[in-house]
């Protein structure tokens, strides 16, 4: 094993790290492990990242559920139009996508650098919402919850749309919605999410199945460092405040996005 697969392979357990560590946003660094140390290309590792996030995010679930932080019916409201988006997108938008996009002077942009440059952008708005300071403010738990319906929809669909893209979470969209839209405490809000991700991103990999050829050894072995990622970063949690290492994570981030861009325009 070369030595740039074995920190293929490392990456797949930071990832877990930064998951347990601040509940989310590293997921975002799943795609470009798999492209840039790993080798894949971007439509495959889309939708490697897809099965990555969404096991992960299903533990993450799964311990939050047993603490009672998941309103099920807010995550019913806004998973299904999200997940039928992402099943969508998987499933007829990314295959229908045509291998040559577009081209400026001798540069051409194709599919994959598309797909990357997609990606540098989310990356890039990732970055701002983990960076910028959120205005604490009262809240109730126990308050009753109150739904928009047409804009919790809309806003499933959008990040259904996206997370088929770019194979990423998109928690830093999901969380503001569940906040503003459902009236959702921040605590609840985190803790739902990972249920809303889990659903849609294991619902969108489902979707690739039969349009590429799936390495199961390869995808267990990342997945399975990847959840033992986060079990490490909920222990060093005891020790490290995950909220202090957000800021510092996010300027990580927006570092890598302007990294992607650099590098597809520059290949």
């Amino acid at each position: 094993m070369e030595i740039i697969e074995i920190l293929g392979f490392f990456g797949a357990l930071i990832i877990g790290v930064v998951l347990g560590l601040i509940g989310g946003g590293g997921s975002i660094l799943t795609v470009p492990v798999l492209v840039y140390l790993l080798m894949e290309d971007p439509v495959t590792a889309t939708a490697y990242s897809l099965f990555v996030v969404g096991t992960a995010s299903l533990v993450g679930a799964i311990r939050n559920m047993q603490k009672g932080l998941v309103d099920l019916k807010t995550a019913t409201v806004f998973a299904i139009p999200a997940f039928i988006a992402v099943y969508a997108t998987r499933k007829y938008a990314v295959p229908a996508i045509p291998d040559s996009l577009f081209t400026i002077a001798d540069f051409e942009v194709t599919k994959n650098i598309g797909i990357m440059l997609f990606f540098a952008l989310i990356m890039l708005l990732a970055s701002y919402s983990m960076i910028k300071d959120k205005k604490k403010g009262q809240e109730d738990p126990e308050a009753e919850v109150k739904y928009n319906y047409p804009l919790i929809i809309v806003e499933g669909v959008v990040v259904g749309f996206l997370t088929g893209i770019v194979g990423a979470g998109g928690g830093f969209l999901i969380i503001p919605a569940l906040v503003l839209l459902a009236k959702l405490p921040m605590k609840k809000a985190v803790a739902t999410s990972l249920l809303i991700i889990a659903v849609k991103s294991l619902i969108g990999f489902i979707g690739d199945v039969q349009n590429i050829e799936i390495d199961w050894t390869f995808l267990g072995l990342f997945t399975g460092l990847s959840v033992v990622g986060i079990f490490v970063g909920i222990w060093l949690n005891k020790f490290i405040d995950g909220k202090k290492l957000k800021k510092g994570f996010g300027w990580f981030v927006l570092l890598m996005g302007i990294y992607i861009v650099f590098k597809e325009f520059t290949q």
